[in-house]
């Protein structure tokens, strides 16, 4: 059975991020008081920023307080700095994105991109790269589209019931994050694929389960064209 669609992540995975996002989730987070470090931002990369604001909220807080408006006001200043940012900002692809989203589309395969962002912020990140629905990708998932985003497999769900694809086994996940594996791994997808050059290191990685690690997207190429890939 070959593969027939490739869920891809954004930031980190195909779009440069030099630790950018947990910067500005440590920005928000100060601008309420809180000295967020930029290694415990990292480590709650790829979750839905909503999900991740309230893990940082619990390991900083000091007294009781009304966590879910603490959180909404939290995210809200995520969001208006991280537009800004990347309307201002000089950002670029990941090496080979395009050239590998063009190669999987040739071949057949589908391709979906899936973010921790909420919607408004990745069109921004569209509208910078040019990247264009059916042209780039044939479809896009936000974590604020779906009841749970990662680790919980929705995000992935969405993609099939949109491009009407039947089973997990002909997907494969691609991501930097550990949540990126984990969402992988939750919706059984066939190959679930780490980037080790991003908000995750390969060895950080490798302890979650996968079954590959790749420092470029264009090796996710390869994989799928394996003879067991069909």
């Amino acid at each position: 059975m070959p593969i027939k669609l490739i869920v891809f992540d954004m930031a980190g995975t195909t779009v440069e991020d030099d630790r950018n996002v947990a910067q500005t989730l440590v920005n928000a987070m100060g601008f309420f008081g809180y000295e967020a470090t930029l290694e415990d931002a990292n480590a709650v990369m790829g979750y839905p920023k909503p999900v991740a604001i309230r893990a940082l909220i619990r390991k900083y807080a000091l007294s009781p307080l009304d966590e879910e408006l603490l959180t909404a006001a939290i995210h809200e200043q995520f969001v208006l700095e991280m537009i800004d940012f990347y309307r201002k900002a000089s950002i670029q692809e990941k090496e080979g994105a395009s050239e590998t989203f063009s190669i999987l589309k040739q071949k057949g395969i589908k391709v979906a991109i899936d973010t921790g962002f909420s919607r408004d912020i990745a069109d921004t990140i569209f509208d910078r790269l040019d990247w264009e629905k059916e042209k780039h990708f044939d479809v896009s998932i936000t974590s604020d589209e779906v009841a749970n985003g990662r680790p919980h497999p929705d995000m992935i769900y969405k993609a099939m019931e949109l491009l009407q694809i039947d089973s997990a086994s002909e997907v494969a996940k691609v991501g930097d994050t550990v949540s990126d594996l984990q969402e992988g791994s939750a919706a059984g997808c066939r190959y679930v694929i780490g980037i080790t050059t991003g908000a995750y290191s390969a060895q950080e990685l490798s302890k979650e389960n996968h079954t590959h690690l790749v420092e470029r997207l264009r090796d996710v190429i390869d994989i799928v064209d394996l003879p067991h890939a069909n």
